[in-house]
C-alpha cells in the first residue's frame, strides 16, 4: 500500500502526429497513443572509483550494448559490443534489463529474460561476458529459464553466486559446477531472497551476501510455513476458476519465523546466528559484511519500536549488541521519502575505513544523522540543528553527501557536512534547480547523476562534477517530451499553506486552468494519500493526467497533513501513531474547508479521489464530512486495517491484540453508514497487496446499510491495475467521466 500513492506521470514509447493546433489533451492522446514519450537514464555502474561509469545504450541497430564514459569530459567509448552480447548459435544480442561488474572490472553479469515476483521482475537468466578471454557464457544454463535470482560475483571472481527456486547455489565460473549450499528451500522454507511481506514493507528482495574474501556467504531463511495463504481467484483463464495463493500474514497473525546464517563454500557447512530474541517476534530488515570476519546484523521487535545492531564474528561464533535505538512510536529502517530508494536492502553506510556506520534516527525532535563506532557503540551527532534530514547518499573521505530542505518540505537539494562531526552545513545544489533534486554520488565524491524535477519540467538527468556542481554532460534533457509539452495549453501549478481551525499548518499544491478567472467558480479535485509513506504536495512534475483535468476546468488541489513523511520535524510524521483514519482524516477536511473559503471554489463540486492508502483516506472522507465532499473516486482501498498486512499496520498502529479500538476507529467500513455524496469503489480481483476481499467487506457494510454507490471490478489486476490491453486508458476514462458527470 505504501507505495501507490499515485502522483500520475505517464511516459509512452512512440511518436504518433497530431495537429499541430490541437492543444487540449485527451484520454487517448495520453493512454492510446506515444506521442508524450518519456525518457529515462538507463542503469549506471560506477568505476575506477568514479573516475568513470558504464551505462546501456542502443546502437544503430536498435541493440543493447554498455557504454563507458569518463566523468571529467565525457569522453566514450564502447565497453561491451552488441555483438558480444550475441550468445553462441543466435544472431539476437542479449536484451540488458540491468548489469554488474566484478571487483576487478574483468567480467560483466548481464541479467535479461526477466519474470515478475510480486511487484518486480526479480527473476531471469544471467550471463557472463568475461574481458579476458573475449567470451559470453551463461550461468545455471541447467535451470529452467528465467528462474535464478540476484547472482553476483564472489570477490575473488573465480564464482558466482545465485538463488533458484528457494535454494543458494555457487557456481565455478571457468568449469561450470554448480554447488548447492542449501537444499531444504521450499515455498515454505525460503533461502537467499524473502516472503511477500519483507519485500512489500521492508525493501527486502535480495537475501545473500558473500564475504570479501569469497569463502562464506551470508543469507537469510524464513519459514513461513505457519502464515496463512490468501487465495486469490482467477475465474477468466479458463471455464473453472483458479486459486491463486499468497503466503499473506495480516494484521494480528505472527509473520514468517526470521533467522540468519554463515555458509562456507568450501565445506557447505551453515553456522546459524544466534541473534537473542524469539526468531518470530522480531524482524531482520539488515545484514551485511564489515569485513571477512565480521557482519552488522539489524533486528527489530514485532512492535518496531525497538532497533537493535549486532555485531557477529563468524570466526568466534560470537554476537555482541553495540546499538539500541528505542521510540514511543515506531522506529524507521528506511525512511520514506522523496528523495530516497525503498529497494537497496537496508544496509548501513560504512565510513572511517569501516569502523563506524551511519544511522538517521529522530530521537531529538528532527531527523539526523549519527555516526556510531562500532567497537564502542559511541555516537557522534553529524547534522545538528533544527531540520530533518531527507536521506543520504554517500560518504567521501571527509563528507558525508545528503538530501535535505530546510526551508522548504515540498523541495529536496544536496548538503554536505563534515564526517568528523564539525563543521557548518553547506548546501551544493545551485539556486537554478529549484524542485526536487536526486543525487547517485560517485565513490570518490568528485562526480554525481543528478535528477531534477519540478511542477513544470519532467526529469532530467544530469553528470555533475563536485563540489562546483557544474554540469559536464547533460544525459537525458526528456527533450522530446518538454517540446510536446509546449504545444499544450499548460495549466499553472503553484503552491500554498492552509491554517486549520486546529491550528496546523498545512502544505498543499494547486492546479488550475489555463485561462482561470479568479472572478468565476471552479469545481475542484482533491487528489489524497495521507499515510506515512507518500507525500503529494511536493515540487515535482506534475504529470499528464493532473493537466488533462485542468483543460477540463477542474482545479486540482493535492495536500499533506499530519503522518506524512515531510520534513516538518517529527511530532508532524510521529503524530499519526494509533490514529491512521483519524488525525490524517481530519487534517485534510479541515485544511478542504479553508480551500473552499477560497471565491474561485465552487463548494458545491467538492470531489476527492486516491489510490491505496489514498483511497482509504478518500473513503474516510467521504462518510466522516459528507457535509464537504459531494463525491468520491477509491481506487484500490483498505477498506478495514484488520484486513491488511501485519508489517505495516502494526507499525503504525500497534498490536491488535493490545489496542483493537483504534484499528477499528481508523478503518473506513466503521462510517460506511455516513454516505452521502456520489462515490465509485474501484479494485482489481488481483491484487496481492490490498486483497479483493477488503473491498467485498465494504461492498457488504454499504448494501446493509442500503447506501448506493457504484462499483467497478477488474478481473485478475493487480494492486497497480495496468495489466492486460487497454486497461489504464479504461480506468482512466472510468475517473474522468464520474467526475464530469457528478462534479463538472
Amino acid at each position: 500500500m505504501k507505495k501507490y500513492f499515485w502522483l500520475i506521470t505517464l511516459f509512452i514509447s512512440i511518436p504518433v502526429l497530431v495537429s499541430a493546433q490541437d492543444d487540449k489533451l485527451t484520454l487517448d492522446r495520453i493512454y492510446n497513443s506515444s506521442e508524450f514519450r518519456g525518457s529515462y537514464q538507463r542503469p549506471i555502474s560506477w568505476i575506477a572509483n568514479g573516475d568513470a561509469f558504464v551505462t546501456i545504450e542502443r546502437n544503430n541497430a536498435g541493440e543493447d550494448q554498455l557504454i563507458k564514459y569518463l566523468s571529467k569530459n565525457n569522453e566514450k567509448s564502447v565497453f561491451v559490443t552488441a555483438e558480444d552480447l550475441k550468445p553462441k548459435g543466435s544472431d539476437k544480442a542479449l536484451r540488458i534489463e540491468n548489469f554488474s561488474l566484478s571487483d576487478d572490472e574483468s567480467k560483466v553479469l548481464i541479467f535479461t529474460n526477466s519474470s515478475r515476483v510480486w511487484r518486480s521482475n526479480t527473476k531471469g537468466d544471467y550471463w557472463v561476458y568475461d574481458f579476458t578471454t573475449k567470451s559470453l557464457k551463461q550461468i545455471g544454463a541447467k535451470f529452467p529459464s528465467s528462474s535464478l535470482m540476484f547472482a553476483k560475483f564472489s570477490g575473488d571472481n573465480k564464482y558466482v553466486a545465485y538463488v533458484q527456486n528457494f535454494n543458494l547455489y555457487k557456481e565455478d565460473f571457468n568449469t561450470g559446477a554448480i554447488t548447492a549450499l542449501t537444499t531444504d528451500g521450499t515455498k515454505d522454507i525460503i533461502n537467499g531472497t524473502f516472503d511477500w511481506v519483507y519485500e512489500e514493507e521492508f525493501g527486502m528482495r535480495d537475501g545473500f551476501s558473500w564475504s570479501p574474501d569469497a569463502k562464506q556467504i551470508a543469507f537469510w531463511q524464513l519459514d513461513a510455513s505457519k502464515i496463512g495463504t490468501f487465495y486469490m481467484i482467477n475465474n477468466t483463464d479458463s471455464i473453472y476458476s483458479k486459486p491463486i495463493p499468497v503466503q499473506y500474514p495480516k494484521v494480528g497473525q505472527d509473520p514468517s519465523s526470521t533467522k540468519v546464517a554463515v555458509v562456507n563454500t568450501t565445506s557447505k557447512n551453515i553456522q546459524w546466528i544466534a541473534v537473542p530474541g524469539d526468531p518470530v517476534q522480531h524482524y531482520i530488515p539488515g545484514m551485511q559484511w564489515v569485513n571477512a570476519d565480521l557482519l552488522l546484523i539489524q533486528q527489530l521487535n514485532r512492535k518496531q519500536n525497538v532497533l537493535n545492531v549486532f555485531t557477529y564474528q563468524p570466526s568466534t561464533n560470537t554476537v555482541k549488541k553495540i546499538y539500541t535505538e528505542t521510540e514511543d512510536t515506531w522506529v524507521d529502517i528506511g525512511y520514506p521519502d522523496a528523495s530516497a530508494n525503498q529497494w537497496d536492502g537496508n544496509k548501513l553506510l560504512l565510513t572511517d575505513n569501516n569502523s563506524s556506520f551511519l544511522r538517521m534516527t529522530e530521537t531529538d525532535g528532527w531527523r539526523h544523522v549519527y555516526k556510531v563506532n562500532i567497537a564502542s557503540g559511541s555516537k557522534t551527532v553529524l547534522t545538528p540543528g533544527d531540520y530533518d534530514v531527507a536521506s543520504f547518499y554517500a560518504v567521501s573521505k571527509d563528507k558525508l553527501f545528503f538530501s535535505a530542505s530546510p526551508e522548504d518540505a515540498t523541495q529536496r537539494y544536496l548538503y554536505t557536512v563534515p564526517l568528523n562531526g564539525k563543521g557548518t552545513l553547506k548546501r551544493i545544489t545551485p539556486q537554478s534547480f529549484s524542485g526536487i533534486n536526486t543525487y547517485d554520488v560517485a565513490p570518490n565524491g568528485a562526480y554525481a547523476i543528478h535528477h531534477h524535477t519540478n511542477v513544470n519540467e519532467p526529469r532530467t538527468t544530469r553528470l555533475i562534477d563536485l563540489p562546483k556542481h557544474e554540469t559536464v554532460i547533460t544525459l537525458e534533457g526528456n527533450t522530446h517530451l518538454k517540446e510536446k509539452l509546449q504545444t499544450l495549453a499548460l495549466p499553472t501549478t503553484t503552491f500554498f499553506k492552509v491554517t486549520t481551525s486546529e491550528g496546523i499548518e498545512v502544505d498543499g499544491r494547486i492546479t488550475k486552468p489555463k485561462d482561470f478567472d479568479a472572478t468565476k467558480k471552479y469545481p475542484v479535485v482533491f487528489n489524497v494519500y495521507g499515510e506515512p509513506w507518500g507525500q503529494v504536495a511536493k515540487d515535482s512534475w506534475i504529470g499528464l493526467y493532473d493537466i488533462f483535468l485542468a483543460q477540463q476546468g477542474f482545479v486540482v488541489v493535492k495536500m499533506d497533513n499530519r503522518g506524512t513523511p515531510t520534513l516538518k520535524g517529527s511530532k508532524w510524521r510521529k503524530s499519526i501513531y494509533r490514529n491512521v483514519g483519524v488525525i490524517n482524516t481530519k487534517d485534510q477536511a479541515l485544511a478542504a474547508k479553508e480551500v473552499l473559503k477560497w471565491d474561485f471554489i465552487d463548494t458545491d463540486k467538492v470531489a476527492v479521489w486516491g489510490w491505496s492508502g489514498g483511497g482509504s483516506m478518500t473513503l474516510n472522507l467521504m462518510f466522516k464530512y459528507p457535509e464537504i465532499y459531494k463525491t468520491g473516486i477509491a481506487v484500490a482501498a483498505v477498506s478495514n486495517q484488520l484486513l491488511y498486512d501485519n508489517v505495516y499496520q502494526e507499525r503504525y498502529m500497534g498490536l491488535p491484540q493490545e489496542n483493537k479500538e483504534d484499528f477499528i476507529a481508523g478503518s473506513p467500513i466503521t462510517y460506511a453508514k455516513n454516505l452521502e455524496g456520489n462515490l465509485l469503489v474501484v479494485h482489481g480481483t488481483g491484487d496481492d497487496n490490498v486483497h479483493y476481499q477488503s473491498m467485498e467487506y465494504l461492498i457488504n457494510e454499504l448494501v446493509k446499510q442500503n447506501k448506493q454507490f457504484d462499483l467497478m471490478v477488474y478481473p485478475n489486476r493487480s494492486h497497480s491495475i495496468n495489466e492486460g490491453q487497454n486497461t489504464s486508458r479504461h480506468l482512466y476514462t472510468l475517473i474522468t467521466n464520474y467526475l464530469l458527470k457528478h462534479n463538472k
